[in-house]
C-alpha cells in the first residue's frame, strides 16, 4: 500500500453520538468514544505509519499467539501488520457496522511460506449507542486441515490502574507468562493490578466484568473465545518498549478474549466464528 494510505481510516458515526475509529493496518480499533469519553487505550508513542503493529486500540492477533517456534511469523502472527480490504458500512436503526477482509493471496511470500493456508478472514465492528462488537470470521479455503490461535487484544483506558479489576475469572486455572510458564489457579472474585501482569486464564465463562474506576463498569461477553488474558507491562517492561511511554501502565489495561490454551482446529471448506461485545454499564 503507497506511504500516503498508511494511515488509512475508517470512522463510525451512531446517532447517539458513539464513534469508533479502524485503520486499515491490521483492521485494529483504534478509538471507541462513547458519552464523549474515550474507552481504548493507544499509546501516544504508538506507531501509526504502517510499519509496526499499532500499540493499543484492538489489535486482532492470528494465526499465532505469542511465538511458535515452528510457525516462523512475527509475534502474535501477520493479521494485525496486514492491510485488509475494506467492504462497505452497513447500517440500521439501532447500529452501524463496518467489515474488512483479508486473504492468503494478501500476504507476503515469506508469510505464506511460514503459513501455508489458504484463507479467508472477515472482520466485522458493530457500534451502537453503548456498545462496540468486534466479530472474526475464519474460513479455511484450503484442501487440508489448518489450526490457528486468535485473539483480540483490546486495551481498555483508564484513569489509574489502581482502581481497576476484573471480575468474573475466580476459579479458573491461568498460566502465568511472568514466572516463566508457570500454572495456578485463581482465588480472587476482583483480579487487581499491583506489579507486572500477564496471564492466560483457560476456558473462562462467557461473561466478564471491567470495574475501570469511579464506579464504572464495562462488560465484556464474548462467542466461542475460550479464554481470556489479562496484561499490563507495568514499571520495567514499559521501559523497554520504544512504542510505549514509560508511565503509561498507569493508564491502561489489557483484557484479551481468545483462543489461545489450545489450537482452533479447522477442516478443509469449514468456517469458524467468534468475538466480543463490550458494553457500557
Amino acid at each position: 500500500m503507497p506511504a500516503h494510505e498508511a494511515n488509512k481510516v475508517v470512522t463510525l458515526e451512531h446517532p447517539s453520538g458513539a464513534t469508533a475509529k479502524i485503520s486499515l493496518f491490521g483492521a485494529t480499533v483504534i478509538s471507541w468514544i462513547v458519552k464523549d469519553t474515550e474507552r481504548l487505550f493507544v499509546s501516544k508513542k504508538a506507531i501509526l505509519d504502517g510499519t509496526k503493529a499499532i500499540r493499543g486500540g484492538i489489535p486482532l492477533v492470528f494465526p499465532i499467539f505469542g511465538t511458535k517456534s515452528h510457525i516462523p511469523l512475527p509475534q502474535h502472527g501477520f493479521a494485525r501488520n496486514s492491510y485488509w480490504d475494506y467492504l462497505g458500512i452497513l447500517t440500521d436503526n439501532d447500529e452501524v457496522a463496518v467489515r474488512f477482509a483479508l486473504k492468503d493471496n494478501q500476504l507476503t511470500k515469506e508469510q505464506r511460506q511460514s503459513w501455508p493456508h489458504s484463507f479467508r478472514l472477515v472482520y466485522t465492528v458493530t457500534l451502537t449507542a453503548n456498545t462496540l462488537k468486534t466479530i472474526l470470521t475464519v474460513k479455511n479455503e484450503d484442501s487440508d486441515t489448518l489450526e490457528f490461535n486468535t485473539l483480540l487484544h483490546t486495551y481498555f483506558r483508564v484513569k489509574d490502574i489502581a482502581n481497576v479489576s476484573v471480575e468474573g475469572l475466580n476459579s479458573y486455572t491461568f498460566t502465568d507468562k511472568v514466572t516463566g510458564g508457570t500454572t495456578d489457579v485463581e482465588n480472587r472474585d476482583k483480579v487487581t493490578i499491583a506489579g507486572e501482569v500477564d496471564r492466560v486464564y483457560q476456558d473462562v465463562k462467557d461473561h466478564l466484568i471491567v470495574n475501570v474506576g469511579d464506579q464504572e463498569k464495562l462488560t465484556i461477553d464474548k462467542t466461542t473465545m475460550k479464554d481470556t488474558v489479562v496484561w499490563n507491562p507495568w514499571i520495567e517492561k514499559a521501559k523497554g518498549m520504544g512504542d510505549f511511554d514509560d508511565n503509561e501502565y498507569h493508564e491502561m489495561i489489557c483484557v484479551e478474549v481468545g483462543s489461545v490454551a489450545k489450537w482452533v482446529r479447522l477442516e478443509s471448506g469449514q468456517t469458524w466464528t467468534g468475538g466480543q461485545t463490550i458494553s457500557i454499564v
